[in-house]
């Protein structure tokens, strides 16, 4: 059959990297040109539909010196090649499916190529060849003898009803409050403990992507010792439905440089941003990766969302350090929200106070005088500087920031939000202000602070900073 790149390009009208995705259809058709196309509806788990390109054909394998032709259908996201294909088996009425370890019971397939998807070093060319040195390892299926095929048209029946892929499928609607932490270490095991005792979600869903020998081994405790209403998958699918998404992934490496680093950072998060968005393009992003502002902000370019939705965790830690501290110097907890821990995380951090002058703060608060202010910054910041921000403390600050927005409590934090437009910064910057969270990610930015001449500076400084990083890093 002749491959019509015309026709393809007609198609693939509502996919965002249609040149790109015809490119390798091109190649998968010179290679395996029995190869059918066609655009069908997909069901996601969450009962969401799309119409999505469907390959389908089979990948020719050997196993134990016998030859066989394994049928299968790959399922393209309108992201691609940005994000992997759904990959099934597609067996006839005569063929069983054998669960194993790159295939469940459903016959969908899994593979670490799926799992490690990065454009251009993936494609659909390479994941088929995967496929095959797979199965000729571990073989996907076998021969069902009369009686064992009629049962199988049952249950082809039954799963095409009540699993993923095409139909018209009657399922129950999303859970109110579904949460996925991203990683696998100690601060995305400390993030979803953290959620999980506050109660701030009705599922919980660990979406392990490390390789399995990343420092912690969160992900293989947690399915040692389970907890209720929690999931751990590597499956991307998994973070359907979510209202927030957590992202804890990091690459540091003592033997790359700052810039390569961060350039590592951006290759993780490029393998799973795009589709985690394409899966949830109505959840919250909450980027606890650092450094936060910029994968912040990678994070926000990758997933296309609005930037309401992308937010970093900021200074949401210690600002309410900060105010607890200043509660115990003036036993006031009024007072003491009026203060906030603004800018960059870490050492060019800084304080600000409400403006007393703005009708959009504390009415009731009778703000201390300038300088008794900055006595209790000083003395704050000071007692701050012992405090480290481990895995546990900001997995607490997560589940409160999760908290929020899940109920809609509409409650003020400081988290890295863009920056562009307020304290005249210019450019597409990510850093910490407070913000009504709720929901919707962002809701506005009702404090208005006292800037002082060397906030203001340190603000533009850091500003500087991130920007110029920013502009050395590939997406």
């Amino acid at each position: 059959m002749e491959f019509s790149a015309e026709l393809m390009r007609q198609r693939l009208g509502k996919y965002k990297f249609r040149d790109l995705t015809i490119e390798e259809l091109k190649d998968v058709h010179r290679a395996f040109p029995t190869f059918l196309y066609s655009m069908d509806t997909y069901t996601f788990k969450d009962g969401s539909q799309k119409d999505l390109l469907n390959l389908s054909g089979t990948v020719p394998m050997k196993f134990q010196g016998n030859s066989y032709n394994i049928p299968v259908c790959l399922w393209l996201l309108d992201s691609h090649p940005f994000a992997p294909p759904l990959c099934f088996l597609k067996p006839t009425q005569n063929m069983g499916i054998r669960v194993g370890k790159h295939v469940d019971s459903h016959g969908r397939i899994y593979l670490p190529y799926l799992q490690n998807w990065s454009h251009p070093k993936s494609t659909i060319l390479g994941l088929i060849k995967e496929m095959a040195a797979t199965f000729e390892d571990e073989l996907p299926m076998y021969s069902l003898s009369a009686a064992e095929a009629a049962r199988q048209k049952e249950l082809l029946s039954f799963i095409s009803r009540v699993t993923d892929g095409v139909g018209n499928v009657d399922v129950n609607a999303k859970p109110p409050s579904k949460v996925t932490v991203i990683g696998g270490g100690d601060l995305a095991l400390a993030c979803l403990l953290a959620i999980s005792a506050k109660r701030a979600a009705d599922k919980l869903v660990l979406l392990d992507i490390s390789d399995g020998g990343s420092k912690g081994g969160g992900a293989t405790d947690l399915e040692l010792f389970s907890i209720p209403n929690v999931e751990v998958s590597k499956d991307l699918t998994s973070v359907a439905g979510s209202k927030v998404i957590i992202v804890t992934v990091n690459a540091w490496s003592n033997a790359q440089s700052y810039l390569e680093v961060l350039q590592s950072n951006v290759d993780l998060l490029r393998g799973f941003v795009p589709a985690m968005s394409y899966h949830c393009p109505d959840s919250v992003l909450i980027i606890a990766s650092q450094p936060v502002e910029i994968m912040t902000y990678v994070a926000w370019k990758l997933s296309g969302l609005p930037y309401r939705q992308v937010i970093g965790i900021g200074g949401n830690l210690d600002s309410a350090r900060f105010q607890h501290i200043v509660k115990t110097l003036v036993s006031s907890s009024e007072e003491s929200q009026s203060g906030w821990i603004i800018g960059e995380q870490g050492a060019d951090k800084v304080a600000a106070w409400s403006d007393p002058d703005s009708a959009n703060n504390h009415k009731s608060a009778k703000l201390y005088p300038k300088l008794f202010q900055e006595q209790l910054t000083n003395k704050a910041m000071e007692v701050m500087k012992g405090k480290g921000q481990r895995s546990w403390s900001i997995g607490l600050s997560v589940a409160d920031l999760t908290d929020t927005i899940v109920q809609n409590k509409k409650k003020i934090h400081s988290v890295s939000s863009l920056a562009k437009g307020v304290f005249n910064i210019q450019n597409d910057v990510f850093l910490s202000v407070p913000c009504v969270l709720g929901d919707g990610g962002v809701l506005g930015n009702p404090q208005i602070l006292q800037l002082e001449d060397h906030v203001s500076g340190t603000l533009h400084k850091s500003a500087t900073s991130i920007y110029d990083l920013q502009r050395q890093l590939s997406l």
